[in-house]
């Protein structure tokens, strides 16, 4: 019989930061650059980088699910253990040009906005002019922002603190997505105690995940600052300090609105005898933080308007998808209704939305960590944008509060997938760049394969 090569958190620690090494290589040269810093799509060393960069997702990928097996194995890691190794994993990222999205450019351009007095929930980059505008994508540069004062501020900090420096504000925000993630790891495993779940199981699913390390570190998406204030919070609350949760969770909502959904799970953290009382609190101080911190920013509340900033026309949605389809069928038989379908398929979404959630606390009633998950998850499916880094929002609170190791199971798998979506530059993907990918993907299967068989070949002939 063949006996099966022990896997050690020592081999999927290195194996996790060769992947996350060939993508910092790889992004050197395919990444989402400056325009000055842009390639050539054919060029030689583009191609590369493409190649490269795919070389890395599929090797952080298989470290990660190597990484699996160990947290479910007889001698699973301490959550210390594995926070190490996401603080590995994560380190060739740190001085990496952005990666698969450009919206970092859009996070500093809003920040000097605010510095130049200029209203951000009325005026998209174009508005500011000069470098830091001219990085941002083309599609958003009339866009006015979406996200809230909190964020608003801390983008504006940055833009102060470098003077408009692009790669020194590139660097800041990227150390902000990494505070996030920070606060991210130290929550989980605290949600999971409380919701009855392994705490190294959650670290794995929550904050190991390749689209943690792809999309809020290498990416630095506010979704980071979003997700941990929001942990917090949800400890701060089941524990003595109700008012304190409340209000980080509100400043979590002021970063991207999905999180205002975390103060039903605060409500409902305090049991149906306290819940009218809890809910009275939490209303006041969720009101009382968000004027505070409306009028500290001084960006006013324009935000809520802002709430219905538009989609890229190419959003892969469920709802934009059906929109689209159901417009160019209106159109083929000569219907004026055409231009509706979209705005309607997307009001549907919104409503389907709402349907789901009140079934989830209402009827379904599971333990609210995970009620909070499959609603913002939920947010994320039937909602008018969806990019993969919007998987974590639900992800991050399933990781530490499902009631099964098949939801895990599947979530993984989704993640895995997500992890492959979207391509270095954060562009659309064309066929060329998408076989370059796909060959830079193979690759790394080749060699993960002769790996293993050499991994196996020194104990082929021992009996078990």
């Amino acid at each position: 019989m063949l006996a099966k090569a022990p896997v050690d958190l020592r081999r999927c620690q290195a194996l996790g930061l060769a992947g996350t090494a060939f993508l910092a290589l790889g992004g050197e040269t395919a990444g989402a650059l400056p325009m000055q810093d842009l390639l050539a799509p054919e060029s030689g060393r583009a191609v590369l980088g493409v190649v490269g960069v795919y070389f890395g997702v599929v090797l952080l990928i298989a470290a990660w699910a190597l990484l699996g097996t160990v947290v479910r194995g007889p001698e699973p890691p301490t959550p210390r253990s594995l926070l190490l190794v996401l603080a590995v994993w994560a380190a060739p990222l740190l001085l990496a040009p952005p990666l698969f999205s450009r919206d970092v450019y859009s996070y500093l351009a809003q920040g000097a906005m605010v510095d130049a007095h200029i209203d951000v929930y009325a005026h998209g980059p174009a508005q500011l002019g000069g470098p830091l505008a001219d990085e941002v994508a083309p599609v958003w540069q009339q866009t006015t922002t979406p996200y809230g004062p909190v964020f608003l501020a801390v983008a504006s900090s940055m833009s102060g603190l470098t003077r408009g420096e692009i790669p020194a504000g590139l660097l800041g925000m990227r150390l902000v997505a990494l505070l996030g993630v920070a606060l991210m790891a130290a929550a989980l495993p605290r949600l999971a105690r409380h919701s009855g779940a392994d705490p190294a199981a959650a670290l794995w699913l929550g904050a190991l995940n390749p689209l943690v390390l792809l999309h809020l570190v290498a990416g630095a998406h506010n979704d980071a600052i979003m997700l941990g204030l929001l942990g917090v919070g949800l400890v701060a609350a089941r524990g003595r300090w109700h008012v304190l949760g409340v209000v980080l969770i509100t400043l979590a909502a002021l970063v991207k609105a999905p999180a205002a959904l975390g103060l039903l799970a605060v409500v409902a953290l305090r049991g149906r005898r306290g819940m009218l009382r809890s809910a009275v609190t939490t209303t006041g101080v969720a009101l009382a933080t968000t004027v505070a911190a409306t009028a500290a920013t001084g960006t006013g509340y324009g935000w809520i308007a802002a709430l219905k900033t538009p989609v890229s026309p190419h959003n892969w949605s469920p709802t934009s998808v059906l929109g689209r389809a159901t417009g160019a069928l209106l159109e083929k038989l000569g219907s004026g209704l055409a231009p509706l379908a979209l705005p309607v398929w997307h009001v549907a979404g919104l409503a389907l939305t709402v349907l789901v959630v009140l079934f989830i606390w209402l009827r379904l009633r599971p333990g609210p960590i995970y009620a909070l998950g499959l609603s913002l998850a939920a947010v994320a499916v039937f909602g008018p944008a969806i990019r993969p880094w919007y998987a974590l929002w639900g992800l991050f609170l399933i990781a530490a509060a499902a009631p099964s190791g098949s939801v895990r199971h599947r979530v993984a798998a989704a993640s895995a997938v997500l992890a492959l979506a979207v391509l270095p530059s954060g562009g659309p993907p064309d066929a060329e760049q998408v076989v370059l990918a796909v060959s830079g993907g193979v690759l790394a299967l080749v060699v993960l394969w002769h790996a293993h068989q050499a991994a196996q070949a020194p104990v082929l002939g021992r009996t078990a």
